[in-house]
């Protein structure tokens, strides 16, 4: 009986072996199986849908977090995000850019449509010439711009709206043509003429369009301009029926004149307005650092004001912008734009003269 009973306990051991070998051999056999084919589809095992719903769920949901987490915008603080920019020294409108990739000024430099652009300028011109034009005064205009070596920009606006007509000019093909209808040059001026556009070029002429040149040199005129260091000048123009001042009038004996000598009573003091400011509107010329002032409506010192006496030219006084004007009353064109002038003027003196209350007012110096 004993041998009967050992006999049994071995066969079931046996048995028990025989099963978890089995078992194993066939979780194998199921891997490989698995491996050889990954495209079969859970369905169609006919596994419960339930099960298959959650298994799904649980693989999009995982999926999708990942995804999420990689995000730049979704990254957690210890991720090698860049942080956000804010830089409020930047211009208006410009507080989230780096600074580094903000350019505030800019040029009239004409630019090719194909190329290279580190190649479309061969030369960049250091000085920029406008005039305020009507295609009647095309040929003086002409006469003009062949003073002005390429070292000048031309800059040309058009205040009767022809600009086409203008390229019977080899020059015109290279200069910058704005055209508004009936506009003074200090209208184009504030408005085309802004510090932080003309800030790559060293001088800006801002020029009326009956200027007689036959004694004038735009280089010339440079090199005198920095050698007496003026800010703000004007060529000397020789006496006739269109000089206005005679500070401006031209002096034979010198390159510059710097002091006033006015008509008496004209004067009061030569340290102040109209004297201190002795360039006329006609043929301004500013420096880059003065026209950013003078944009401004701010006044430079008096000192770095003057004349260039042996550069000077004809102001042939054609009223030619007035001719723009509307007879209105049984009034001359031209006498309406004139009384239009003296309007401004007065209510330009008015603002000034209000606004200078409002601030003393505001510190406390009423």
């Amino acid at each position: 009986m004993g041998t009967t009973h050992r006999s049994g306990v071995s066969k079931k051991s046996n048995d028990r072996a025989r099963f978890i070998i089995t078992a194993f051999m066939g979780m194998v056999f199921g891997y490989f199986i698995g491996v050889s084919f990954p495209s079969v589809s859970l369905t169609n095992m006919h596994i419960p849908s339930n099960i298959i719903s959650s298994f799904d769920e649980t693989f999009n949901n995982d999926h999708q977090r990942t995804v999420i987490d990689r995000m730049p915008e979704n990254r957690v603080s210890s991720d090698t995000a860049p942080p956000k920019i804010y830089v409020p020294t930047n211009p208006r409108g410009a507080e989230s850019l780096p600074p580094g990739i903000i350019v505030s000024e800019s040029d009239f430099y004409l630019r090719r449509l194909w190329g290279e652009p580190s190649e479309d300028l061969k030369r960049k011109p250091k000085y920029l010439v406008t005039f305020t034009v009507g295609l009647e005064q095309r040929d003086n205009i002409d006469a003009a711009v062949k003073k002005f070596s390429d070292d000048f920009q031309i800059l040309l606006f058009h205040y009767d709206g022809w600009t086409s007509e203008w390229d019977q000019f080899e020059w015109s093909q290279r200069a910058v043509h704005v055209s508004v209808r009936k506009q003074t040059k200090w209208w184009y001026a504030k408005r085309f003429l802004h510090p932080d556009i003309v800030a790559a070029y060293e001088y800006i002429f801002i020029w009326d369009e009956d200027l007689g040149v036959e004694h004038f040199n735009g280089q010339k005129y440079i090199q005198l301009v920095k050698k007496h260091g003026l800010e703000i000048s004007q060529p000397g123009l020789e006496p006739n029926n269109g000089l206005t001042w005679q500070m401006t009038k031209r002096r034979g004996d010198r390159e510059v004149h710097k002091n006033t000598d006015e008509k008496p009573g004209w004067c009061s003091d030569p340290h102040l307005p109209p004297c201190a400011a002795f360039v006329e509107i006609m043929a301004p010329v500013f420096s880059r650092e003065a026209w950013r002032c003078v944009w401004h409506m701010i006044q430079p010192a008096h000192e770095k004001i003057g004349v260039v006496d042996s550069q000077w030219v004809v102001h042939q006084v054609i009223p030619s912008l007035g001719n723009q004007g509307k007879s209105e009353n049984g009034k001359s064109p031209w006498q309406g734009v004139r009384e239009r002038c003296r309007s401004e003027w007065a209510q330009f003196q008015d603002r000034l003269a209000d606004a200078d209350k409002a601030y003393l007012a505001q510190i406390g110096k009423s």
